[in-house]
């Protein structure tokens, strides 16, 4: 007799999922409410948070909402109607095409609707069955299920690990030369888990001697890295090696949307064969119209880059000083690792949220080995030094708990019970 289908997800939620009764709504799709900002509400209670990717502040910059606010007008939400290459074309939508480019120094850009679908079908539209991927083994999730719709070979190689990296290459050329293809490399120009920087200067540096193509996904980077902003190709002084350059718009751009940039026989060719793009709506004029208005102040207002970087520095130097072990990170994104379970994890985080009014995001198992607990914050340009130093004090209150037992008490005698929270 046949299975059910259903059987088997009825009966395994999966690792995260079977914490679901006692997670969801609080610790998973926690409900943040007010104008978003440093400052919101969680549960009744005012919080300071860390935990959404608003960069530069723009998320409720008076600016930014007066552009959003006057394209709605001028255009509501549906305009354009349809997919770009039918009747979802517009002249904004080139203009921010082409300042998008010049601004990540290529030659053309292209508009997708969203990031993670973008980078799927990317990678889905740059190779064929005959071709190559390798990369590297932390990617993020739309990296991995671009790769997934590859029908020839992919490697893996261990993360940042340039030599393992050559490793993969010396095997992925001769694979290539058997089966009459190429070789696409994939990074990350700052993996946003951990907050280091790829090494693109050295990935790049390979291409003297391997004949392979490079894709970056720079969410992360676009907007923080480099002196003007445009990221970490530009940081690390090797833009110009980065073949197909990708990044989003919901971080320093604190909007909807992102963008692929390359030379323009490359986004000529995208255009025309990205099925996310060829069979969606395009991206609509709020969005288009308030990216550009976003991209400006990108380039005409230093001083929020300036500003986030001095969170940054504050926070993380304030940590590192208190013996908070924050990994490699050099980039604005910053883990505090810690030992515990995951009862002791979420016991720990209801004590930050509702005793201490910090909200952060928390990472377990399975996404970091067992045992880890990864207390992921994201500096903006709208927090203050204030609010760094209430937030020491609360690490160093909690970092007590945890390391005396306090925690693991709490966990074994009770359930954390938040429905009446």
């Amino acid at each position: 007799m046949v299975k059910d289908l259903f059987e088997r997800i009825q009966s395994n939620k999966g690792p995260l999922g079977k914490w679901a009764s006692q997670a969801e709504g609080y610790y998973v799709f926690p409900k943040l409410e007010g104008q978003l900002g440093p400052r919101m509400q969680f549960h009744g209670k005012e919080i300071l948070n860390w935990s959404i990717n608003d960069y530069l502040g723009l998320a409720n910059h008076p600016e930014v909402r007066k552009v959003d606010a006057q394209a709605a007008l001028d255009y509501g939400a549906a305009y354009p109607m349809g997919a770009r290459m039918m009747s979802g074309h517009t002249t904004i939508h080139e203009q921010l095409q082409n300042e998008l480019a010049t601004f990540v120094q290529k030659e053309a850009a292209y508009l997708l609707n969203f990031g993670y679908q973008g980078m799927v079908s990317i990678i889905d539209a740059l190779v064929t069955k005959n071709d190559v991927i390798v990369y590297d083994v932390d990617s993020h999730a739309c990296i991995i299920d671009g790769v997934r719709l590859h029908m020839g070979k992919r490697f893996t190689y261990k993360h940042n690990d340039v030599a393992s990296l050559e490793k993969n290459l010396e095997r992925a050329t001769k694979m290539a030369l058997e089966n009459g293809g190429g070789i696409l490399v994939i990074t990350e120009g700052v993996f946003g888990m951990r907050g280091q920087q790829g090494k693109l200067k050295e990935i790049v540096a390979l291409k003297e001697k391997y004949n392979f193509r490079l894709l970056v996904d720079d969410a992360h980077g676009f907007g923080t890295l480099g002196t003007t902003g445009a990221g970490a190709g530009e940081e690390q002084g090797c833009q110009d090696g980065i073949d197909v350059y990708f990044s989003t718009f919901a971080k320093s751009m604190a909007s909807i949307g992102a963008f692929v940039a390359a030379d323009q026989d490359i986004i000529d060719y995208l255009k025309y064969n990205l099925r996310s793009q060829m069979f969606a709506k395009s991206l609509p004029m709020i969005m288009t119209v308030g990216a550009l208005k976003r991209l400006d102040m990108l380039r005409s207002m230093p001083e929020l880059k300036a500003k986030l970087w001095e969170n940054v520095n504050a926070l993380q130097n304030g940590l590192k000083s208190r013996g908070f072990n924050i990994g490699d990170t050099n980039t604005c994104v910053t883990p505090v690792y810690l030992e515990g379970s995951i009862p002791e994890a979420m016991v720990m985080v209801n004590d930050l949220r509702e005793n201490y009014g910090i909200f952060l995001s928390i990472v377990v198992y399975p996404v970091i080995p067992k045992g880890i607990i990864l207390l992921r914050m994201i500096p903006t340009a709208s927090h203050t030094l204030q609010d760094i130093e209430e937030t020491l004090s609360a690490f160093e209150a909690i970092r007590e708990k945890l390391t005396n037992g306090t925690y693991k008490k709490i966990a074994e005698e009770t359930t954390v019970d938040v429905s009446a929270q």
